[in-house]
């Protein structure tokens, strides 16, 4: 399983607009979201969530409201604003691009293999 101190900083940022793009969320359940879609491989722990989650809304991407949690216990609800829809295609582009290049890579490397 790949913990989220392997995950680099842009694709982390990357995986949590993409979770917010389907609607406001508190931290855990960004967190739990991003495992249960990555069939358990990705489990993003609170040491490089809430320092992502932070950076994000620095940079406009995201906003905090609070508000009660499933168990009504208060909670910061993360949401994406536009700047941050903006910014998820623009990223989401640049991964596709890099990791088809990573592929052409790979595919090449085997090919002179053998």
């Amino acid at each position: 399983m790949a913990s989220s101190a392997e995950l680099l900083q842009g694709t982390l940022d990357l995986l949590i607009l993409r979770t917010l793009a389907m609607g406001p969320m508190h931290g855990w359940g960004i967190a739990q979201r991003i495992q249960q879609i990555s069939r358990e491989v990705l489990q993003v722990g609170q040491g490089s969530l809430y320092p992502a989650l932070h950076r994000l809304e620095y940079r406009c991407w995201i906003v905090a409201e609070w508000g009660p949690s499933e168990n009504n216990r208060r909670a910061k609800y993360y949401s994406l604003t536009s700047e941050g829809e903006k910014q998820l295609e623009a990223e989401r582009g640049q991964w596709e691009r890099m990791t088809a290049a990573i592929a052409l890579v790979l595919n090449q490397a085997e090919g002179e293999a053998q």
